[in-house]
């Protein structure tokens, strides 16, 4: 039989519906994110909801898509759990969209159980970007370091300029194997608004670490609370360059839990490419153990 599905833009009369039925097909913490990603859009004009899309069949909603604009030109692809032609349908109308927009980057984080919907979308032209391993630790872990051979400062982020702000995301990510897919995409801006628009908080607990011969600094720490949670995210940890193999990972590291527990929360979370097993090595020594594992995929618009 023939598909009598029809995709349109979700008319504002069934957008809490659409939202519900998207909400449905999610996973639990998909659901939590969800709910996250939608809360901004509640002071947004009737405009940014030009990316929300139903198909109907028989006057009633069987599929929904968002694409969640994000800063810099970037987007996330919101995805039932679902199969069908009408499914193919909204993905085709949402991958058009994205390109006529001429969006750099538009993702989505799937779970290795999603196998039909990374079908559905390899078949759209979206391409793997990154795999994560998802590690958490009690606060109350700690790496074994050695005395620092250096004096070791920490600074709040917001008393760096922002040329010296970029100047120490660029030389983190320099050499690094966390991530490469997207930072061969993304500019040092894009990567920066990625961390802002991920904690409403920061920089307030993102911190640059000094030595005492060093006049710039050589390291950033990028936390962001959880408190829904009970937990923290370490989003972001690394030494310049030629300031790495000189054992002070783990002491960034014990800061960020020692930080954490001040806080109250009750466990560190992270995640870690696939690609990097030196620093997921350093994790597992310091008490953290994997939950969950997750794949990026793109568009690139």
């Amino acid at each position: 039989m023939a598909n009598t599905s029809k995709i349109i833009l979700c008319p504002p009369e069934h957008r809490r519906e659409a939202l519900l039925h998207l909400a449905e097909s999610q996973s639990s913490s998909g659901q939590k994110a969800l709910t996250e990603a939608l809360k901004p859009m509640l002071k947004e004009p009737e405009t940014a909801w030009q990316s929300l899309w139903v198909s109907l069949h028989s006057g009633h909603i069987n599929g929904v898509i968002w694409v969640q604009r994000l800063p810099q030109n970037m987007a996330q692809l919101w995805l039932p759990n679902a199969q069908g032609d009408h499914i193919s349908a909204l993905i085709d109308t949402a991958r058009h969209w994205v390109m006529q927009q001429r969006l750099s980057l538009c993702h989505i984080e799937l779970v290795p159980e999603a196998t039909h919907q990374r079908a559905q979308l390899l078949a759209h032209g979206m391409q793997p970007l990154i795999s994560l391993r998802c590690l958490k630790a009690g606060v109350e872990q700690r790496f074994p370091t050695r005395k620092p051979f250096t004096q070791l400062h920490w600074t709040p982020w917001d008393l760096l300029s922002p040329a010296q702000e970029h100047a120490l995301i660029t030389a983190v990510g320099r050499d690094s194997l966390d991530c490469r897919g997207l930072r061969d995409i993304l500019s040092v801006n894009d990567l920066l608004a990625g961390f802002y628009g991920q904690d409403p908080h920061a920089p307030t607990h993102w911190h640059a670490l000094y030595v005492d011969e060093s006049p710039s600094p050589i390291g950033a720490l990028l936390l962001a609370p959880r408190n829904e949670i009970h937990r923290w995210e370490l989003m972001l940890m690394g030494l310049v360059p030629e300031w790495r193999r000189r054992g002070l990972g783990g002491h960034i590291l014990n800061h960020a839990l020692a930080l954490s527990q001040q806080a109250g929360a009750s466990e560190l979370l992270l995640s870690v490419d696939h690609e990097n097993p030196p620093a997921f090595n350093l994790y597992r020594r310091a008490g953290f153990t994997e939950y969950a594992q997750q794949s990026v995929m793109a568009w690139r618009g």
